[in-house]
């Protein structure tokens, strides 16, 4: 063990929240603190945290179970990888014996008998549950202002603060994700990502977050928003910490989830520390334009002179489409998330109105009072696009062009490695600032749309400050099946900078 080790496993346990995912499971297998201390120290950090909203729910007993039962399991010596490492869940992820809302008044109280592949992958793996996190409801928003449940602390509805100011929006949907590993209220959470919702919100509270290549994580237990885009990933502080947890997180699940790939869990881990030396990185000139403000494109250039220091070379190209994201990307997924939110009217689970008249009355007040307005706009516009005469109009032009996108990406790929610029044209906006505006929540999307409409792995990584000391990350985007090299490009540029260490005052 490393002289550097040897000091961090000393440090006072008040300190836990300043470890790493890597640095606690080490502190864990040393047996210098025990599973249950440090779910202790965060359950109080939580508590003492509530302004943030990040927390949908806690369940100390719970969770100090876990714990009890991992270290059990460290004294055994049948600990696995990430034993008695505490973590929280995006509430889009169905959790047994939890409640699992996604955000949503529509599944206020219900409880799951089961557990999403992602949780039950992370729990084998020794992983102890800290709670729920907020989110935009069924994942739909760029804000989490979205959210209709009220989060731990509060007894009416309130959005998700960021950490770095308490004005600003954390970014969304996971927006309760981020808030709580940047507030070290957790040394990780679970994400989700449809159209960036692990990568924006993952910028805009300075942490590193990643989504895999589409079907690298299994969907089975996740509340579906899109299903042909919707995909799990995780968001850490470091590189090496999301190398980690998605290494538990991704493998086939053929039985539960068809869109799973059929491809054997990987260690992406393995090639961390592998040299950038003649690494192409592809700059497009789309991602540079009008649009994007002078602070991110600032800390964004600098970035990527540290990595011309570090032997990568930049290349130029061209996406030609990016632009074209948004009206696909705002057609494709409100389809989508039209048929699958038909399931919620109130008559298996979830929220049923209180006095209707007959069976469509019942439909219509359940479905008015369950959903909130992103998701009733939404639900429209896709029933819309789906409709006689629309259909090939909207959602087939809207497919074509979709592989068009994913056929750019391909052509960009023959001339580099992989793919730079920044997450998000601006840093996280005030509160409130675009709620009544969704265009301008849409168009905060453009830099994210193409990877996920194409089913590219993409992360964010913290690379500097921008406007008003708010966080700034950089976009990285993989061909597929390369989020090792990914992970090691960002775990490179951490080695050599201390962004994703920085935390906000008071925390």
């Amino acid at each position: 063990m490393s002289a550097a080790m040897e000091t961090k496993l000393h440090l006072a346990q008040g300190d836990l929240h300043n470890h790493s995912v890597t640095d606690l499971a080490a502190l864990l297998r040393a047996r210098k603190v025990s599973a249950v201390e440090a779910a202790q120290h965060f359950l109080s950090r939580i508590q003492s945290h509530t302004n943030l909203g990040a927390f949908l729910s806690v369940d100390e007993d719970a969770t100090l179970a876990q714990a009890r039962a991992a270290d059990a399991r460290l004294a055994a010596g049948t600990a696995g990888a990430l034993e008695g490492v505490p973590l929280a869940h995006k509430d889009i992820f169905v959790t047994r014996d939890w409640p699992s809302t996604a955000g949503s008044k529509m599944l206020s109280g219900y409880r799951s008998p089961f557990d999403a592949t992602v949780v039950s992958r992370l729990k084998d793996a020794g992983a102890v549950n800290l709670g729920k996190l907020n989110c935009d409801e069924f994942a739909m928003g760029s804000s989490n202002e979205n959210s209709a449940q009220c989060p731990v602390g509060f007894i009416a509805p309130e959005p998700v603060k960021n950490p770095w100011d308490l004005s600003r929006i954390p970014g969304g949907s996971s927006g309760g994700s981020a808030a709580a590993v940047a507030a070290r209220l957790t040394p990780a959470a679970t994400g989700t990502d449809t159209g960036g919702s692990i990568r924006q919100p993952a910028s805009f509270c300075g942490i590193t977050g990643i989504k895999p290549t589409y079907g690298r994580a299994s969907r089975y237990g996740m509340i579906a928003f899109a299903s042909s885009l919707d995909q799990a990933g995780p968001m850490a502080r470091t590189a090496q910490d999301c190398a980690l947890l998605l290494s538990t997180m991704c493998g086939p699940d053929p039985d539960r989830d068809s869109t799973s790939l059929d491809l054997p869990a990987e260690d992406f881990s393995r090639q961390l520390n592998d040299s950038l030396e003649g690494l192409r990185i592809g700059v497009p000139e789309e991602f540079f334009g009008e649009g994007l403000s002078t602070d991110v494109r600032a800390a964004v250039d600098s970035a990527l002179k540290t990595y011309e220091k570090l032997g990568a070379k930049l290349v130029r190209i061209s996406l030609p489409r990016t632009e074209l994201s948004i009206p696909v990307y705002y057609i494709i997924a409100p389809a989508e998330a039209s048929s699958n939110l038909s399931r919620f009217d109130g008559v298996k689970f979830g929220h049923r109105a209180a006095q209707y008249t007959d069976l469509g009355d019942m439909y219509q007040k359940t479905r008015t009072e369950g959903f909130g307005d992103e998701v009733k706009r939404r639900i429209m516009i896709g029933t819309y696009v789906l409709s006689h005469g629309y259909y090939d109009a909207y959602y087939l032009q809207a497919q074509k062009i979709r592989r068009m996108i994913a056929a750019d990406f391909q052509q960009a790929f023959q001339r580099c490695d992989l793919i730079a610029g920044p997450v998000a044209p601006t840093v996280a906006w005030k509160i409130g600032e675009k709620s009544d505006d969704p265009v301008a929540n849409y168009l905060a999307d453009i830099f994210t749309l193409p990877a996920s409409l194409a089913g590219l792995p993409g992360m964010s990584v913290p690379v500097g400050f921008g406007a008003n000391a708010m966080p700034v990350g950089m976009q990285l985007i993989g061909n597929y099946f390369c989020e090792g090299q990914l992970l090691n490009t960002a775990h490179r540029f951490q080695l050599e900078t201390d962004w994703h260490n920085r935390k906000p005052a008071g925390v």
